[in-house]
């Protein structure tokens, strides 16, 4: 599976090339097309990592409540405050994502031709 997901992004990043060099229509559909298959690859990326830092928090905050019951309060409040901050990180992946959708930073560098 690992070697389909390597093969598939290779062959994006190589057919992005390509698309570069196009001029006019064709080729910034093209790079639009990439820009694309990079933030849902990034998203899903970001949710990954995050997905792994959450469950190995709660995972940390079970085990420290199962072997000290009293200190559980101090235990939850450091937890969900940590929550957060990993849940800011998908966040931020994707205010990134649909920045490069929907505003582009690179639609007038591809749409001059």
């Amino acid at each position: 599976m690992f070697k389909k997901i390597l093969l598939t992004t290779a062959f994006v990043a190589l057919a992005s090339t390509a698309a570069l060099a196009g001029e006019g229509a064709a080729g910034s559909a093209m790079v639009l097309t990439a820009i694309m298959i990079g933030a849902g690859i990034g998203m899903g990326l970001g949710a990954l990592g995050t997905g792994i830092g959450m469950g190995s928090a709660i995972q940390g905050a079970t085990e420290g409540i199962a072997r000290n019951p009293n200190a559980s309060g101090k235990i939850m409040t450091a937890m969900i405050i940590g929550l957060a901050m990993i849940e800011s990180l998908a966040i931020y992946t994707l205010v990134i994502a649909l920045i490069l959708l929907f505003a582009n930073p690179f639609e007038a560098a591809f749409l001059i031709g």
